[in-house]
């Protein structure tokens, strides 16, 4: 085995035939995506040669062709070994891994990003990832995983563990992570009885995605640092008084795709920096009250729900000058509303006409 010295990416993989889409909102298309934060630098490459060095034939575009001069392995069963020392990102997705050992990562204290993405791993060693003491992004997708490994290395920023079987975090889970700020953990079979306290104590996120669960409500103990809060296609059915007083810091906010009846008066004026409110495809039989106080909210969705009236001030506030930033989008359509019975003045806060949507409501 002869490495290719000269190159720049390591790529032991996960070479499957097509190469499907994951899930949203991060969507890898290609290996580099690992790079393009601008973080790495200079990048270990290390292939397989292909000793004959012969050349391959002309495939179709949609066939996976492995770099001349080199051999790609398919569905491997287990992380390779022997892997170089000096080794910045390895990835390991879209093969038949089913579980990680405790030495599997021995010696990579350089990694820096590790897809572990549409694997079959089910058992993760408790000391598995201790070596990996530089290790920034770790995305795992598309496993059968049913609780969070433990041990994560401090240094992790990015977590990337959605479409798996987790139904509990339990307290401490992501303790001693001050450098996490990102997690995205949707696709899992979790309520909101799932997230014990403290599950999440000591993290300083700036986004959260916790979409296509069993969520029946917002819960009560996430980071107060988030920026990004995305529960989308979830059961929620109301919003309550005190259920958003924790994240004041919130400038986006993700509901759609619940089942919200009711959104209690008061409950928005804890999110005062909130620029982007997504609430659309869900059961709300009118504006939420308190959206005209928000001074630097600029994007509204609320189209696809039972929404059958639009008030002159439900959008914008009452006196001049209290709002800091126009909307640019507001979306009405799939409501029963009859847009030309709304008084033009009810967007007077809108920056421009096109952003208004209305229409399309079908019984």
């Amino acid at each position: 085995m002869v490495s290719c010295r000269s190159l720049l990416l390591l790529l032991l993989s996960v070479c499957s035939l097509t190469a499907p889409l994951l899930a949203l909102p991060f969507e890898q298309r290609g290996f580099w995506d690992f790079a393009m934060d601008g973080e790495v630098g200079d990048l270990k490459t290390v292939m397989m040669r292909d000793e004959e060095g012969s050349a391959m034939e002309e495939l179709p575009p949609d066939v996976f062709l492995c770099p001349f001069g080199c051999q790609c392995q398919l569905s491997l069963i287990a992380v390779p070994k022997e892997i170089p020392k000096d080794t910045k990102l390895l990835d390991l997705q879209n093969n038949r891994i089913t579980e990680l050992k405790e030495n599997d990562f021995k010696g990579l204290t350089n990694l820096y990003a590790l897809s572990l993405v549409n694997n079959m791993i089910s058992k993760v060693h408790p000391r598995t990832f201790t070596p990996l003491l530089h290790l920034k992004k770790l995305y795992f997708s598309r496993n059968l995983l049913t609780v969070v490994p433990k041990n994560l290395p401090p240094s992790l920023v990015e977590l990337r563990i959605h479409e798996n079987r987790i139904k509990k975090v339990a307290e401490g889970t992501f303790s001693g992570l001050g450098s996490m700020n990102c997690i995205e953990m949707g696709g899992n079979p979790i309520q909101n009885s799932g997230f014990e306290p403290g599950a999440f104590k000591g993290l300083k996120l700036n986004y959260l995605r916790v979409s296509e669960s069993k969520l029946t409500g917002i819960p009560k103990d996430l980071p107060d640092s988030l920026h990004e809060l995305h529960l989308d296609n979830n059961q929620i059915q109301a919003i309550e008084l005190e259920d958003l007083s924790r994240y004041k810091h919130l400038y986006r906010l993700g509901l759609g795709f619940n089942h919200i009846r009711m959104i209690e008066n008061g409950s928005l004026s804890y999110i005062p920096n909130l620029r982007e409110l997504h609430l659309e495809n869900n059961r709300l039989t009118r504006i939420p009250m308190g959206l005209a106080d928000m001074k630097y909210l600029q994007v509204v969705y609320l189209h696809s729900n039972n929404i059958s009236r639009v008030d002159v001030n439900d959008f914008c506030p009452r006196g001049f000058g209290m709002k800091r930033s126009f909307y640019n989008g507001i979306s009405l359509y799939g409501n029963p509303v009859n847009y030309w019975e709304v008084q033009p003045a009810t967007f007077r806060c809108v920056g421009d006409r096109l952003a208004i949507h209305f229409g399309n409501y079908k019984k």
